[in-house]
């Protein structure tokens, strides 16, 4: 059983920044971050390997958005900057038992999810 706690979502003007946080207790090999505009699917944003650290990145973030973990705090990170409108959507973080790979966006793959938070960017 993973219990996960996000917490850092919020209204922010264009090009500004959050950092969004994820606390997750239990065993996992991976902590991803999705998101979810109204009206459109869920989709990928950023992974983690909870050992080697390997990351991935959409390519609407990379550049942009750098995910990194604190292990010792069970926690794991999105920093956002340069935020724009259309990043506006719901943040979930998520954990799966296989590290991040090629398929890491693939929300199926994923076993435990948290509630989401808000994050809108608008002037």
């Amino acid at each position: 059983q993973v219990q996960l706690v996000e917490s850092g979502g919020g209204l922010v003007q264009p090009g500004g920044s959050l950092r969004l946080s994820c606390a997750a207790s239990g065993d996992y090999n991976a902590i991803g971050w999705f998101r979810q505009a109204p009206g459109k699917e869920r989709e990928g944003v950023s992974c983690i390997s909870s050992s080697e650290g390997s990351t991935w990145y959409a390519d609407s973030v990379k550049g942009r958005f750098t995910i990194s973990r604190d292990n010792p705090k069970n926690t794991v990170y999105l920093q956002m900057n340069s935020l724009k409108p259309e990043d506006t959507a719901v943040y979930y973080c998520a954990t799966g038992s296989r590290a991040c790979g090629s398929g890491w966006s693939r929300s199926w793959t994923y076993d435990y999810w948290d509630q989401g938070t808000q994050v809108t960017v608008s002037s």
